[in-house]
């Protein structure tokens, strides 16, 4: 985490001396969410030798137990770790209902649109980090009308959350 808010800084320094916008507000959320979390998820392993990023192109999940895999590589599989970034404390989504350890990294910062809003500019932080093993039960499905574009997608229930926040891992110190 601690080098996520270190790659940002050295990102927004470089944006702010030729007088571009911070990254927050560049980048679309979602993308900025899913920057989070990649950074994350490839930075764990250099803290924990007995995993390894997932190598199959989105494989699930994205990490996985080193060595139990012919090449590190996983198309899905239950056995591992998926991690997601998420600026919300509640409401996490995937694309399917699965049993899989979840990770999820909670944070604060700006977004697309703040600085046109005259939003004021609040640093990156964590907030909150949460994981715990989900079963099928702990997801709502949700699928989609005919007339929908939208990615059809899993929602974490309250049974899931419960879990989750019950089996915290870092919480922001409160000022």
């Amino acid at each position: 985490m601690n080098d996520f808010v270190q790659f940002l800084k050295v990102i927004n320094e470089q944006l702010h001396a030729r007088q571009f916008p911070r990254f927050e507000h560049i980048i679309m959320q979602a993308n900025f969410s899913s920057l989070v979390g990649e950074f994350v998820g490839s930075s764990i392993p250099k803290h924990c030798s007995t995993i390894v990023r997932n190598r199959y192109h989105n494989g699930h999940p994205d990490l996985i137990p080193e060595g139990s895999f012919e090449n590190d590589s996983a198309q899905h599989s239950s056995e591992g770790i998926e991690i997601k970034a998420s600026r919300y404390l509640h409401g996490w989504q995937g694309h399917n209902p699965e049993e899989v350890w979840l990770l999820v990294f909670c944070f604060e910062s700006n977004a697309r649109g703040d600085e046109a809003n005259q939003a004021p500019a609040i640093p990156f932080r964590f907030l909150n980090v949460y994981g715990a093993k989900l079963t099928q039960n702990d997801w709502n499905y949700s699928g989609r009308s005919e007339t929908s574009r939208r990615t059809i997608t899993a929602s974490v229930n309250r049974s899931g959350y419960e879990k989750m926040t019950r089996n915290w891992i870092y919480q922001a110190p409160t000022s």
